[in-house]
């Protein structure tokens, strides 16, 4: 009789081995599908982050942070998602929570900074760039800190700014060109006309910079186009853009000889330039 009892407990046995053996295999599946959508999840939120549509990636970490308000690269994905779809007041809006989880980093609260600009929002701004300890360098933070003293009329801290953010990049062309336009608001046309013709050389494709330069020459009254790489039809728009320059300064003739160029340059029909050459004809009529 005590050996009708073995067969059972020893099925039990296996049995019970058998559930354990499938729970662990049941287990390891699962971590290895949970490990798959970590490694979907991180590239669908990079390429949210970068080649999605801006709207489309705002919907996205909608839903994302809807279903886990906690997680920081939902809420940070939002915030950014949102300026990259020019919603500035819902980004910074976005930047307030972000910057207050933990894990959050001085970065975040650059991009804060950097939204509230963006927004119009600049006291605030220089409030939370404040906050920024000085030992963190990057940037972006410098740039934002030039754009800052820049609208403060704090010309000295934006120069050293700016020489800052220059240092801090292999790109410079942009933040010279936004050092140059710094300098052509205070009046300072030479240091402008130099920084634009820099900032070309490092981007000769920076049509801005060479629009700003030939505004920087018109200052100055000088009416020649500057020496740098140009297509047919930036030619026309720099004449265009010199021409009205010579027209506010009270040059109108040689505004009008610039204008008439313009037209002829353009490979195209240049209606802005028609407009202001009709304009400036009528005027004198």
């Amino acid at each position: 009789m005590r050996h009708s009892f073995v067969v059972p407990t020893v099925l039990a046995g296996a049995v019970f081995l058998s559930a354990c053996a499938q729970k662990n295999a049941d287990d390891t599946v699962e971590r290895a599908f949970q490990d798959v959508n970590v490694v979907d999840e991180t590239n669908l939120t990079d390429v949210m982050l970068t080649v999605a549509d801006p709207n489309e990636a705002v919907a996205y970490f909608t839903r994302s942070v809807g279903e886990d308000p906690d997680r920081l690269e939902f809420q940070r994905g939002l915030a950014v998602s949102l300026v990259r779809a020019k919603r500035y007041t819902e980004a910074a809006a976005a930047y307030t929570k972000v910057i207050k989880m933990e894990g959050a980093t001085q970065s975040d609260t650059v991009d804060y900074a950097d939204a509230l600009i963006r927004s119009g929002d600049w006291a605030k701004a220089e409030k939370i760039l404040d906050t920024v300890p000085p030992t963190f360098e990057t940037f972006k933070r410098y740039r934002l800190e030039a754009m800052v003293a820049d609208s403060n009329k704090e010309w000295t801290k934006s120069d050293s700014f700016y020489e800052t953010a220059v240092g801090l990049t292999t790109r410079p062309a942009g933040i010279m060109n936004n050092w140059g336009y710094s300098k052509l608001t205070r009046g300072d046309y030479k240091a402008a006309e130099r920084l634009f013709g820099d900032a070309i050389r490092q981007d000769p494709s920076l049509f801005t910079a060479k629009n700003n330069l030939v505004l920087a020459r018109a200052a100055q009254r000088n009416y020649a186009l500057p020496v740098v790489p140009m297509d047919q039809t930036e030619r026309a728009q720099l004449l265009h853009t010199m021409a009205l320059s010579a027209v506010k300064q009270g040059d109108v003739e040689t505004g009008k000889t610039l204008l008439r160029d313009a037209i002829e340059t353009h490979p195209q029909h240049f209606e802005a330039a028609v407009r202001a050459l009709n304009a400036l004809d009528n005027s004198n009529g």
